[in-house]
């Protein structure tokens, strides 16, 4: 499943069934359920089994009337008086006595006698592969999920990253390598790879760094910066397309110097267009564009394949922005139609 289609899946389920996510590290399980909890208006309580003892998630032991009782961990009982989202992750991680433990929490919705809030929801996160040193889940102990293997696509990353402000050029490299987003195939131990999270955290070096690298080039801590990251091969690439940056087109290009872009948008390659696409797309999402950034914008679909136009269009209409939409509409919306029929013609035909 992709993270869009989990994202709008999971808070469907009853908040009693306690669900797992599984997939390889670095894909952005845990930043998926805070973005399910911030869907909810519910606080996301996280807490790894990898490094919980039987006291952190049992709670300690107290003498009251001469009875042992166990004093919950203030985290769950957080839980048991109000709606939270409990986060179990690495949960194939824990100790064999932590998930004996965790096992109540799954399929009781209690501790010692103490039951969650009804309305309190159970998640869990696992890394499920030979590659990962884990703990297998027994099929009894899997059957009280619902179960998912998480595989996001390229678009989900470039989503995320857009939306929360990864740096520009960074998303457009991603956009246009999509082979550098994560390393596939057989990893040697050891070496750096990239992976969604690895890029996130160049990001953030960057930012700290205070590197703007469309205004800046090439800055001379880019590389270094990148390999600790996402390693040699990815960081070579980037490097390289950072410093050719300057003779990429941009949405803004397209949309306000359309006769100053054409001449190098003709030269482009298709997927160099679909790139293109892409970024007006985005730009789309939360920009309104006056009639002239219409008309360039018509001037350029009309340059390009009918089948990247009809595509262009319908992502067009998934942003949900009806000034622009009515626009486009109004100068394409005639071509289109026509093309879909004259397809149908020959599909018939």
């Amino acid at each position: 499943m992709d993270i869009k289609t989990a994202i709008n899946t999971i808070p469907l389920l009853p908040a009693r069934q306690a669900i797992m996510i599984r997939g390889p590290h670095g894909i952005g399980k845990s930043q998926i359920f805070q973005q399910i909890a911030d869907k909810l208006g519910m606080e996301l309580i996280d807490r790894r089994l990898s490094q919980m003892t039987e006291g952190d998630l049992l709670g300690l032991p107290e003498l009251s009337d001469g009875v042992t009782r166990f004093c919950p961990p203030d985290w769950f009982m957080a839980a048991c008086k109000a709606p939270k989202i409990i986060l179990l992750d690495e949960f194939n991680r824990g100790t064999p006595e932590i998930l004996n433990t965790a096992m109540q929490i799954t399929l009781d919705f209690e501790l010692n006698g103490n039951k969650l809030h009804p309305e309190t929801r159970v998640y869990a996160a696992i890394n499920a592969s030979a590659e990962y040193s884990v703990n297998e889940l027994d099929f009894a102990q899997a059957d009280r999920f619902w179960t998912i293997d998480l595989e996001p696509t390229v678009e989900d990353w470039l989503t995320w990253a857009t939306d929360t402000g990864v740096d520009g050029v960074l998303v457009d490299f991603i956009r246009q390598n999509p082979g550098h987003l994560r390393a596939k195939g057989q990893m040697e131990p050891g070496k750096v790879y990239p992976s969604q999270r690895s890029w996130d955290k160049l990001n953030q070096a960057l930012r700290k760094a205070g590197l703007d690298l469309q205004a800046q080039g090439v800055p001379d801590l880019l590389y270094p910066l990148s390999i600790g990251f996402v390693g040699l091969e990815a960081s070579i690439a980037f490097r390289d397309f950072v410093k050719n940056y300057e003779n990429i087109i941009s949405a803004e290009d397209v949309l306000n110097e359309w006769k100053k872009a054409k001449g190098k948008v003709a030269k482009l390659s298709a997927d160099k267009q679909n790139a293109l696409l892409d970024k007006l797309i985005n730009h789309c999402k939360g920009n309104p564009w006056s009639d002239d950034q219409m008309d360039n914008v018509t001037a350029f679909v009309k340059s390009i394949s009918q089948e990247m136009t009809i595509s262009f269009f319908n992502k067009v209409m998934e942003t949900n922005n009806l000034g622009n939409i009515r626009g486009l509409h109004k100068r394409i919306g005639a071509d289109i139609i026509k093309t879909i029929a004259a397809a149908s013609a020959v599909k018939k035909a």
